[in-house]
């Protein structure tokens, strides 16, 4: 069987990780697809963040799965949603800094930015 295919999930506040995640999952045996990788930053703000939105759940439904790197941002969370309604397992990593280390963790342990906690509440009533 070949390698799996991941697609990296962070926060645009751990851009400046981008490197380390992608060494990270192939570290693991995995090739990873690191959508900051693939158009830098939103393509340094020169095309509508919801069309790399859109560009992003074709990469996700291509994959084997999705990591999802540090805190949970608005746009990385509906990556999560759309990640479990196409059946992909989603795996969660706490990032350490000092020495630089991605340690896996259960959902419930999973932490997030403001907007996104807001989102979650609305999506909830």
């Amino acid at each position: 069987m070949g390698k799996k295919l991941i697609f990296t999930a962070m926060s645009k506040r751990r851009y400046y990780l981008k490197g380390h995640v992608a060494k990270f999952v192939f570290d693991q045996g995995n090739v990873p697809l690191n959508p900051f990788l693939c158009y830098d930053y939103f393509l340094l703000d020169t095309v509508e963040r919801d069309k790399v939105r859109e560009a992003n759940f074709e990469l996700i439904i291509r994959c084997d799965e999705l990591w999802v790197f540090g805190e949970v941002s608005d746009g990385v969370l509906k990556e999560i949603l759309f990640a479990k309604d196409k059946g992909i397992p989603v795996r969660y990593f706490r990032i350490v800094e000092e020495p630089l280390k991605f340690i896996e963790i259960g959902e419930e342990q999973v932490e997030y930015e403001k907007e996104a906690l807001e989102m979650l509440r609305r999506l909830r009533k």
